[in-house]
């Protein structure tokens, strides 16, 4: 049985360790930062030594390709070179590292296909430069307005639109994800969460990523002195905030134990020591693979009352997406080839978007996951041992190959 090679996939992940170092461990290398460039330019130059086909769309999606036997749809497989400002060597990368092994494999074994093999590298995945996240996916696969995503500015005031006729990757082609073009979609990813680690698992076979809500809150009271107003004239929004917030919290436990809930980010205002906070708005963002728990969450949501000490409570929803199954025939596949090769494996939902989620509207698609040490990710402890990456590849490659046969 056919494996990719451990030192090549550790040299891999070294190299591309240099692009964006933090000298600490990570990287920050944000979506066609000098430091992306440089990963990019890298890439294509390891693709074009494999006799690669190197196409860019308008998104600047890199698209290097083997070709096939046959006029057939190609097969994709790939991830992300973008990282968070002071992000991990393994969250994207990693998908397009394993990827870029696999398709090595091909080339140096011989190993015979019939439909063209496609190593993709999508552009601003992370949104962490440029929002909104997983960007161009969303835009190929129709999911965000194109001229709205090409007005997008950084912190600097630089639109997407300039960093990419900038980066010399904008292609002319509008390559919008047609299944004519492609039959399937497998993207190797990092857990980012701690359960494969727990469970002692080599493998995570993803079926499916899970579905989200996201609110926002708005607590309005009425600012003044905090020394010279009694506690019982105060019309303190913070205070009611934190109600609000125990209140969800309470409700929430009530519910199903794989929800996961999060207020991440949270302002007051005038937000000065010495006043008594009069507005605050905190957001919410929750997380379960049953359409029915996010209902129940919505439910919850909607009791809240309107008016806690004092102050006046609203909310809106900010965003939201469904829960998505994946290929089964696919996820099965990656199933049958942990086992082929002896790696333990559990089944899971991702709680984290991916790419290919929105690819998985049009083009069938699974992913595959390795274990975060710790369950560390979007941080410089991101860490995955290099067997796991090894195995990540050889599972993503016999699944490759499967597919290419059915």
């Amino acid at each position: 049985m056919i494996s990719c090679s451990m030192k090549r996939m550790e040299d891999k992940i070294v190299t591309f360790s240099k692009f964006g170092d933090t000298g600490k461990g990570g990287i920050t290398r944000l979506s066609l930062s000098p430091a992306a460039l440089e990963a990019r330019d890298e890439f294509c130059k390891r693709c074009k030594a494999l006799g690669m086909e190197i196409k860019t769309d308008d998104m600047a999606n890199i698209y290097a390709t083997l070709p096939g036997d046959g006029d057939l749809p190609a097969i994709m497989m790939g991830s992300h070179l973008d990282s968070v400002i002071q992000g991990g060597n393994y969250d994207g990368v990693m998908g397009v590292l394993t990827a870029l092994e696999a398709a090595e494999t091909i080339v140096t074994e011989k190993l015979k296909h019939r439909h063209p093999i496609t190593v993709v590298v999508w552009t601003n995945e992370e949104g962490a430069r440029f929002e909104p996240a997983m960007m161009s996916s969303g835009v190929i696969t129709g999911k965000f307005n194109k001229e709205a995503m090409l007005a997008s500015k950084d912190v600097d005031g630089i639109t997407f639109k300039e960093a990419l006729e900038a980066s010399g990757y904008m292609g002319e082609i509008e390559n919008r994800m047609n299944p004519n073009d492609y039959m399937a979609l497998v993207e190797l990813h990092v857990e980012q969460g701690p359960v494969l680690e727990a469970e002692k698992k080599d493998i995570g076979i993803v079926e499916g990523v899970v579905g989200m809500i996201n609110y926002e809150f708005t607590c309005a009271g009425q600012a003044d002195h905090a020394g010279s107003t009694p506690m019982k004239f105060r019309k303190d929004a913070l205070f009611a905030a934190t109600k609000v917030i125990g209140y969800l919290h309470e409700e929430f436990d009530k519910l199903d134990s794989k929800l996961v809930y999060t207020t991440g980010r949270i302002t007051a205002s005038p937000n000065i020591h010495t006043v008594i906070p009069e507005v605050v708005k905190f957001t919410l963002d929750a997380r379960h693979q049953d359409p029915e728990v996010i209902k129940q969450v919505v439910e919850i949501i909607k009791k809240i009352p309107t008016e806690i000490e004092k102050c006046q409570v609203s909310f809106k929803e900010l965003w939201s997406r469904k829960t998505i199954a994946f290929y089964e025939e696919y996820v099965d596949f990656v199933e049958k080839n942990a086992d082929l090769y002896g790696y333990s494996s559990m089944r899971l939902y991702s709680g984290p978007g991916h790419d290919a989620q929105y690819i998985s509207d049009i083009i069938p698609s699974t992913m595959i996951f390795l274990p975060s040490e710790n369950g560390h990710s979007h941080c410089e402890k991101e860490f995955t041992p290099l067997e796991n990456c090894w195995k990540g590849a050889n599972v993503l490659l016999q699944t490759i190959l499967d597919i290419d046969r059915k």
